[in-house]
This record gives structure tokens, C-alpha cells and sequence, in this order.
């Protein structure tokens, strides 16, 4: 029996209930989820609930599967895709995140107690439920993708993980080239404090990276490096998981660069897919219980690993992708394989612009706009003609007699001369057609500090990753600014920002192709 319309109805029902301060079990009674309050580290409350396949015999030993909510959801999240897992032989355990809704504790950020946690929930699992010691899964999405990395690499008991909208890299995720991603921790930090409680140390962290406090980068970086799953890549390579990765080309919070570098670091098993969107937007529709693709090899990934099922997933090409301008996926034995073909345009001559003003290029709003080029195709556009050159640099290549087919990261490479010495720049990669209207094929931002004011250096950014396809008669055109809303930024009032190309050092930019 389908039970995906009762998921969704007790979820109503649950959602309700918690607004009104009720307790799960008393909205859940006649519906067969069991409700569960779990010891969590220190003996802290986590609130779970447990689905079990119908019919399960006492004695049998099943497959169990862990779910971690995401950050700032309720413990109800997962409840139409344990019910799918159950059908289909799984014991299913979900629970709150310590500090968020009813579990109790103060949010830890993924750090040593989230660890412990998910150790605990299996511990609880194993002595309560019908499940095989043998044959532990852990999945989840945003925050419960981070988790069960690190349980992975914590605890040898987890041999497969489907790591959906996740990070690997906290640092290189929110403070990539050393710059704050503004918005994306103000959403972060809103929500935790609209529905959990951020512990003492969350909030110092919090507080001095939104106001960056540059006394304290060191501490914050380590800070983050304790909560990253590729600090402890040997131990999730040597306990051996199968690992699914699965993520959004526009995500804001946990941009895609940093899970296809941590992807060709790992030795097990391992699948990597991306597709269009922004943050979880990719696997929403899942959550709800609709079809959805992301989930449906998310299950696929633990029928083979778990259940031994011959279903074909180990003899597709572990890199999946999905290009945000065509239906379809593509498939590629690597992530080196991606960008193997690449093709520069020179940044050519001088081009010096003034700080501090926004010259209307920018990488859109963070959640909305990537989510709208995901089902409308509509990414941020400019009229490059119209950029006001005293604000931003603009260098284009030449147009184009056949489609260009970017895949992968693209990469700049300038030398930069600053008037003081720290500053920023952010770096737009655009699709630009004949009437000059340029699409956002990608971006990313840069920070320096402690530069010589008047002396040259030379600078390497990476934008972020994406698959984009360029039509034939466009051009590319890179614009590089020095104000961006998803962004902090460190101009000084008055800064310049002068672009060159030394003979001994060119300057340009090297754009991944998909050969035909």
C-alpha cells in the first residue's frame, strides 16, 4: 500500500501540533509511526520517530537507515521518504538535530556532541528496532548531509551515506577566497535562533564573522575545520562507506566546488551528481514525496550497498550531471574528465575601476534566484554594454560559430594592483548575446588583506562549478566588480583597483568545454 498521502497529511498534522506546543505522539497515534524520545550524547533528548517495515518478523535483521534533519526542520522532514524506504525493507530512524524544535541541547554546528549523536541514535537503533549491525545507512540533506559524512568518518558502522545538498568544506563553503558569503550565513544564523538554540560558541563565531572580526580568522577557520568531513578524509576513506554526493550547481551555502574536490579525494565507492538549482531545492520535491531523481538514487545507492541488490548503479558513470540549459543527464568517469578540455580568452590591457559602488552585475539573491533558473532558466542577466566602466572591468571573448559547452570550474587568473591594502572583487563569468544582454554562467568572490598599496600581485580565483551551454553567434564576457549583496566586502572608502596583464604573466581566463 502507497502511504506517501498519509506521510503528507500527518507532516500537516505534525507541523500543526508543534506550532501549538503538542507532542508528536498525540497527532501520530493511529498512524503506525512510532514517536521515540532517543539518549542522545551526555543523555541529551533527541526526538525521533521510527518506521518499520509492515509485517517485519520479530527475529528477522533488516537494513537500517539514519536521517539527521536538516538545519532549522522539524523531525517530521523526512517522513514521506522513510516511509518509502520502509516499504521496500528498511528500518527507518529520524530525529531532531540536538538544539532545533523539541530535541534539547543547544546547536552544536555538526560539531563532536552532532558526532556522538548519530553514533548514539544507531546504538539505540540496534537495541530497539529490527536492524543489522552489519548494514547502516545514513543520508540526509544540508545539515543532515554534513552529519552523516562525519559519522562516516567517526563510526566504521556506517558502510553507505547519501549526502544530499551537503558540505565537505565549511571554510571553502561560507569564507571561499576568504570572503564572508553574507547572506547565506544570515540565513543560517536567522533560522537557528528562529527555531533552536545556538550555543554559546555559535554565537561568538557568528558574531565574528558577520562583523568580520579579523583578530579572530584563525579561530574561526579552525573552528570550521573541526566541523568538515574532509578534515577526516583518511578515516572516512579507511572505514570505507559508500558515499553518494549529491548537490545543486547554484548553491548558495554549500557552492559545488568544494564537494567535487573532497569527491576525487575519496577511495570507496562514490557517485557524484549535480543538477540545476540552488540549496535543497533539488531534492524538495522528494521531500514531499513526489518523484523525484535525487531520492530515487539515493535509494538505488543503499539497495545496492545495503541490500546487495544488482540494480546497475555501480556500472553507471559515477559523475552524474545535469546542465542547467538542456534536459538530460551526462556521464563522465571522473571529475578530472569534466574539465579535461579547456579553452582560453586573454583579459587584455589595463582597466582600473573604483571600490565600494555596485555596477549592477551581481550573482542574484541567495535561494530565490538560483531556484528560478532551476524551473525557469532565468539566471540574473545585465546589458554588458551598459556597465559602467569607471565601476567595472569588462574583457570579452570572441563570439562563438558553435555551442560552447561549459562544464566544470572555470578559473581566472589576473595580476591586480590595489591603492590600499585590503580589498574585494568579485568575478562574473557571462553568456553575452548580439543585442549584448549577458546571463549569469557563474561567479565567485575574492578578498586580500595586508597588500602593499601601489604593488602588483597576482591573483587565482576559481568560480563556481556549472554546467552552461552557450549558444552558437554568443560570446563569453568576464566582469569583475567590487560590491555584491551576497557578499562582504572589505573596500576601503576611496580604493582603486587597477587590472593588468604583464607579457611575463598574462592575464585570462581558462573555461572548461565538453568535447563533442
Amino acid at each position: 500500500m502507497r502511504r506517501t498521502p498519509l506521510a503528507l497529511a500527518v507532516s500537516a498534522a505534525l507541523v500543526a501540533g508543534t506550532a501549538l506546543g503538542l507532542a508528536p505522539a498525540a497527532q501520530a497515534a493511529e498512524t503506525g509511526i512510532r514517536f521515540v524520545d532517543i539518549a542522545g550524547e551526555g543523555g541529551t533528548v533527541l526526538k525521533a520517530n521510527v518506521v518499520t517495515p509492515a509485517g517485519a518478523a520479530a527475529s528477522a535483521r533488516l537494513p537500517l537507515i539514519v536521517l539527521p534533519t536538516s538545519w532549522a526542520m522539524p523531525q517530521i522532514e523526512y517522513l514521506a521518504q522513510a516511509q518509502k524506504l520502509a516499504d521496500s525493507g528498511y528500518v527507518v530512524v529520524s530525529y531532531n538535530s540536538r538544539g532545533f524544535w523539541q530535541s534539547g541541547g543547544e546547536i552544536e554546528t555538526a560539531g563532536p556532541k552532532d558526532v556522538a549523536d548519530a553514533s548514539k541514535v544507531i546504538d539505540w537503533a540496534l537495541a530497539n528496532t529490527p536492524a543489522d549491525a552489519d548494514r547502516v545507512g545514513m543520508a540526509g540533506v544540508s545539515y543532515g548531509a554534513g552529519i552523516s559524512l562525519l559519522a562516516a568518518a567517526h563510526d566504521p558502522r556506517v558502510k553507505a551515506v547519501a549526502a544530499l545538498s551537503g558540505w565537505a568544506d565549511l571554510i571553502e563553503s561560507i569564507y571561499s577566497g576568504r570572503t564572508q558569503h553574507l547572506q547565506a550565513a544570515a540565513l543560517l544564523g536567522g533560522a537557528g535562533y528562529l527555531t533552536g538554540r545556538p550555543g554559546p560558541e555559535l554565537k561568538e563565531i557568528l558574531g565574528d564573522f558577520l562583523s568580520s572580526n579579523l583578530d579572530k580568522e584563525d579561530e574561526m577557520i579552525a573552528w570550521g575545520r573541526k566541523r568538515s568531513p574532509v578534515t577526516y578524509l583518511d578515516r572516512i576513506n579507511t572505514n570505507g562507506a559508500a558515499i553518494m554526493l549529491g548537490n545543486a550547481w547554484g548553491d548558495t551555502i554549500f557552492p559545488p566546488n568544494q564537494y567535487a574536490s573532497f569527491y576525487e579525494k575519496l577511495t570507496g565507492p562514490k557517485r557524484l551528481e549535480f543538477r540545476p538549482g540552488d540549496h535543497a531545492t533539488a531534492e524538495a520535491t522528494g521531500i514531499l514525496g513526489l518523484p523525484n531523481d535525487t531520492w530515487t538514487n539515493a535509494h538505488r545507492w543503499f539497495d545496492h550497498h545495503l541490500k546487495g541488490v544488482d540494480n546497475g548503479i555501480d556500472r553507471e558513470q559515477p559523475v552524474q550531471l545535469k546542465s542547467r540549459s538542456t534536459n538530460g543527464y551526462e556521464g563522465y568517469p571522473d571529475w578530472k574528465s569534466v574539465h579535461a578540455n579547456q579553452r582560453k580568452f586573454d583579459l587584455d590591457g589595463t582597466q582600473r575601476i573604483w571600490a565600494n559602488v555596485d555596477s549592477g552585475a551581481n550573482g542574484g539573491i541567495t535561494l530565490l534566484t538560483n531556484l528560478l533558473d532551476q524551473f525557469l532558466r532565468t539566471p540574473p542577466t545585465v546589458s554588458v554594454p551598459l556597465l559602467p566602466r569607471a565601476f567595472a572591468g569588462v574583457w570579452q571573448s570572441e563570439r562563438y560559430a558553435t555551442p560552447q559547452r561549459v562544464r566544470g570550474t572555470a578559473k581566472v587568473h589576473t595580476t591586480v594592483t590595489s591603492t590600499k591594502e585590503s580589498g574585494t572583487l568579485v568575478a562574473y563569468l557571462y553568456d553575452v548575446g548580439p543585442l549584448g544582454v549577458g546571463k549569469l554562467v557563474s561567479n565567485a568572490p575574492y578578498t586580500f588583506h595586508g597588500k602593499t598599496p601601489g604593488q602588483p600581485f597576482a591573483v587565482d580565483l576559481e568560480l563556481f562549478s556549472t554546467a552552461y551551454d552557450v549558444p552558437a553567434g554568443h560570446r563569453l564576457a568576464l566582469v569583475v566588480d567590487t560590491v555584491d549583496a551576497l557578499y562582504i566586502e572589505h573596500n576601503p572608502t576611496g580604493a582603486q583597483l587597477t587590472f593588468s596583464s604583464p607579457s611575463a604573466d598574462p592575464s585570462y581566463v581558462s573555461v572548461p568545454l565538453r568535447e563533442k
